[in-house]
């Protein structure tokens, strides 16, 4: 049976490694858990050293792309890049670096419309295989909704295993986001996790509320191993007192996670 892996991420805000509460960004800032005196290569050449694949460098705004290109310097082929990615400057950002490249905003339209057109688009010029989309959500009501500009508006698009059946064609992994918790330390999604469980096609990513070991163990079982997860705020890297980084590793390499 497989099992959750932890994925690595580096969340960067005014070009810093910080980790923020997700659904307090806007144009004014963002309520800050951590702000990293240590540089986005740093992260990186951590990440590389222990082999941590698939993880993730997400450029929260403006003024971060100086930041994301050292950490891709760092570990070419090792990080996937989100933030303000579109057809237009997917292909410089694979050539920074980055193994694949992580997909929003740029899907929807104005007024949260999914633009299918685009994803064919951006699977034709890179190939599925180099695209991640981001399902960042909000819990409407008793399901969830795809929101886009740094979380703040909703789309029409629901959060649901036909949705992901849709959209696999033009990716390769999911990453989704569940922006209520995230940064919150605060335990993640269940419902959510039990319904991504759910799904048995290409790679998806959770990410937000993870505390720790047992969260990662609640988010194995609820998915018999098919979800990774990525850990924030509670990490000891990030300034968090949840989990300790090497258990991290030790989870990952199957041994003890204490």
């Amino acid at each position: 049976m497989a099992t959750t892996m932890f994925r690595p991420c580096i969340d960067l805000h005014e070009g810093k490694v910080k980790q923020i509460v997700g659904g307090t960004l806007n144009d004014s800032g963002a309520i800050e858990n951590f702000v990293s005196e240590k540089s986005p290569s740093w992260y990186a050449q951590r990440f590389a050293k222990d082999k941590l694949r698939g993880g993730h460098v997400i450029k929260l705004g403006p003024g971060n792309d100086q930041a994301a290109r050292e950490a891709l310097a760092a570990w070419p082929g090792g990080l996937q890049i989100g933030g303000a990615i579109s057809a237009e400057n997917a292909e410089d950002w694979l050539e920074a670096g980055a193994s694949g490249v992580i997909v929003t905003s740029w899907l929807f339209d104005s007024e949260g419309k999914f633009r299918a057109d685009r994803a064919a688009l951006l699977a034709d010029r890179i190939g599925t295989e180099k695209i991640i989309i981001d399902l960042s959500c909000r819990q409407v009501g008793s399901g969830w909704t795809v929101a886009m500009d740094r979380w703040q508006t909703l789309t029409e698009m629901e959060v649901n295993l036909e949705t992901i059946g849709d959209l696999s064609k033009y990716c390769g992994e999911f990453l989704i986001h569940a922006a209520d918790v995230e940064g919150q330390c605060a335990g993640v999604d269940v419902s959510l996790v039990n319904l991504l469980g759910q799904w048995t096609g290409c790679p998806i990513t959770y990410a937000g509320g993870v505390r720790g070991l047992d969260d990662l163990k609640l988010i194995n079982d609820a998915s018999d191993g098919r979800l990774d997860a990525t850990v924030g705020s509670a990490l000891d890297l990030f300034g968090g007192t949840g989990v300790a980084y090497k258990c991290l590793l030790n989870w990952n390499k199957g041994t003890s996670g204490a």
